[in-house]
């Protein structure tokens, strides 16, 4: 029996899917996190690349967006046979206002990738108003099916016109798949009569996509219940609710993902180490270039010999390590060191249980295989931040690495600043340091920091600093303080 616990009644809107007792997904939605994909902008052409044949676009959130020539509106209308060999120049220019869709969100220094070709998703089909192409759900049960809505489409849609038939589509009556056409193209006749009153680079269409997010879990559930901190986002809800699945609304003292045990579960989430049975264990690291997953035995030994444990650990940690991508929304490069397996068969064991996982993933991924090294490459499609980067940010002290200089290191640093001024005339130093910086500086009894007071002639006073981290600063030099 599934379960859909929704907090929608504060700012942070989230939500988590149970399944057999276990948490499957988990999405959570912040205000100043909300993704942007889907939104539809005004932008303006700031520079066109030949040598990428691409474009930057301004279109009023800070970074300038990416727009690829094969994106182009301009370009997938365009009848020219050679179209594809044609400099980017051909289809757009600097300067140049349009309409453009969010189709990935920025990450770290990199802008959002952009679309030309926009999408308006319906409960039924995508209207692509300048697609220019049919296509069915690949979920059709026949190919009779799949002719009998690409024949539908080339009918109704225009030569100008794309639409995309989804699953939800394909009992439905054409009527329904009509009215719901009509309904999207008054929703782009709206949006590009907003864009043309628009001066300035910014956002003409907003899609509400926690909504969407909940629909999507919503049309998995088959039996189970659904149940929802808020009244008004019940309401929003509850005519896309199967019937054989219950709605409630709750409003215990106790917040929801608190009273389900949801939230000890996102804090498991933003730890680097995850258990597996018997004391086997994975690490996963999550940086900007790619994420790593490292599984180790632990103290897991197994019933017979160490290759029966090897494998074991390897099968375990490939189901866990497909939940965990899931859960945390890791995507781009995923490397995954498994356990070193001694033949290709048990490898091939492993491709196949990580792969049948990784079918239940909504995101579209791809294995690349093992490594000479015994690496597992493989790739998933990112439309929107990570959990860690929805709800951490890099840490002041270390600037996210992880690490900071020692206490010995700044110490030493310190004894040679103050080398530099031997032979002065000051007469004294007041230095303000951390307390460990001061400790590893004077050493026992002072030994150290007396030693230097001879041999460089002047005196040193510390004031210990309570920085975060190992520190030290020279806020004073002149003469001595001391009364005679």
């Amino acid at each position: 029996m599934d379960q859909l616990i929704i907090n929608a009644n504060l700012r942070e809107k989230r939500f988590a899917l149970i399944k057999n007792g276990e948490v499957e997904k988990i999405y959570i939605e912040q205000p100043g996190q909300q993704s942007l994909v889907g939104n539809i902008y005004l932008g303006i052409v700031e520079k066109v690349i030949p040598g990428m044949n691409a474009a930057f676009v301004n279109f009023g959130e800070g970074t300038s967006g990416f727009l690829q020539k094969d994106k182009l509106s301009s370009y997938i209308l365009s009848e020219d046979e050679n179209k594809a060999n044609r400099p980017i120049g051909s289809y757009v220019h600097q300067g140049e206002k349009l309409l453009v869709q969010v189709e990935k969100d920025a990450a770290g220094t990199k802008g959002a990738r952009l679309t030309g070709v926009i999408e308006l998703p319906g409960e039924h089909i995508v209207y692509m108003p300048k697609g220019k192409y049919i296509a069915v759900s690949k979920k059709a049960d026949s190919l009779e099916t799949r002719a009998k809505w690409k024949e539908f489409g080339v009918q109704v849609k225009t030569a100008q016109e794309g639409l995309i038939f989804r699953t939800e589509s394909l009992n439905q009556p054409e009527a329904v798949m009509i009215k719901e056409l009509e309904q999207q193209r008054s929703m782009y006749a709206e949006i590009e009569k907003s864009a043309s009153g628009m001066k300035k680079p910014g956002l003409v269409f907003s899609r509400d996509y926690f909504f969407e997010q909940v629909l999507s879990v919503l049309s998995s559930i088959k039996n189970g219940t659904v149940i929802v901190d808020c009244l008004d986002f019940k309401k929003k809800i509850e005519h896309h609710v199967l019937d054989d699945v219950e709605l409630e609304f709750y409003n215990g003292k106790v917040p929801v993902f608190s009273f389900y045990k949801i939230e000890p579960e996102i804090e498991r989430l933003l730890k680097r180490i995850v258990w597996l049975d018997k004391g086997a264990y994975m690490v996963i690291d999550q940086g900007e270039a790619l994420t790593m997953i490292d599984v180790n035995t632990g103290k897991f030994s197994g019933k017979t010999d160490l290759r029966d444990t090897v494998l074991i650990t390897n099968m375990n940690a490939a189901v866990e390590a497909a939940r965990q991508i899931r859960l945390r929304d890791l995507a781009g490069i995923i490397l995954i060191d498994f356990i070193d397996m001694k033949s290709q068969g048990e490898r091939d064991k492993v491709l196949k249980h990580i792969q049948k996982e990784l079918l239940q993933d909504g995101r579209r991924t791809r294995i690349i295989g093992f490594t000479e090294l015994g690496i597992l490459q493989l790739t998933r499609k990112k439309t929107k931040q990570s959990m860690a980067e929805t709800l951490t940010e890099k840490c002041g002290t270390c600037g996210g690495t992880g690490q900071v200089l020692s206490s010995e290191t700044v110490a030493y640093r310190l004894e040679r600043e103050l080398w530099e001024y031997k032979n002065s005339d000051y007469e004294e130093m007041l230095i303000s340091a951390s307390d460990e910086v001061v400790r590893h500086f004077s050493g026992e009894a002072d030994i150290h920091k007396l030693r230097l007071e001879k041999a460089l002639g002047f005196k040193m006073k510390f004031s210990v600093s309570d920085a975060a981290r190992p520190f030290y600063e020279i806020l004073q030099v002149g003469a001595s303080t001391e009364q005679d």
